[in-house]
């Protein structure tokens, strides 16, 4: 029987801690307004980053604690929830199809299904929040910040995957 406790060193505890930080500080340092409610930011990248770092739980929980917690302190309380949803399953989606696809050269390939999947998560909860028009109004922004945080993932990945094995 393998063991589980391996699954959650010291490291890895404190790697998340760090990761869900940065996620915040990153969402929270470059803050861009939206007409539609919502912001344009930066910490897409580092839960990307997470999701390919520390599997799909870390990218998860790195993307979902992270991303709500620079919400709730930006006061974007209403967007919580639903920040949570949509960016713990955005690192769990680029850790999974990465994982997947099992070939760095593919990676570009995981980071934009990550984006796009949370640009279209927040475009289905933006519906029942706001309705239909501010929905698809809010949608170009996300992609739009979904492909720079992958972009920046991209650039950022082979620098920190020297230093960082799991």
């Amino acid at each position: 029987m393998e063991n589980r406790a391996s699954e959650f060193s010291t490291k890895k505890i404190a790697t998340f801690g760090i990761l869900i930080a940065l996620t915040t500080v990153a969402t929270m340092i470059i803050s861009i307004p939206t007409p539609t409610r919502g912001y344009v930011n930066l910490g897409d990248s580092v839960v990307m980053l997470s999701g390919v770092m520390l599997g799909p739980l870390g990218g998860f929980l790195v993307g979902g604690i992270g991303s709500a917690l620079a919400d709730l302190l930006l006061g974007y309380a209403y967007y919580a929830p639903l920040t949570f949803a949509v960016k713990g399953l955005e690192g769990l989606i680029v850790a999974l199809v990465y994982k997947k696809l099992l070939k760095e050269t593919k990676l570009p390939v995981a980071l934009v299904l990550g984006g796009l999947w949370m640009a279209t998560g927040y475009l289905i909860g933006e519906i029942f929040m706001w309705g239909w028009p501010a929905a698809i109004g809010s949608f170009p922004h996300n992609v739009l910040q979904g492909m720079v945080g992958a972009g920046i993932c991209y650039l950022l990945y082979q620098p920190v995957k020297r230093f960082y094995r799991d």
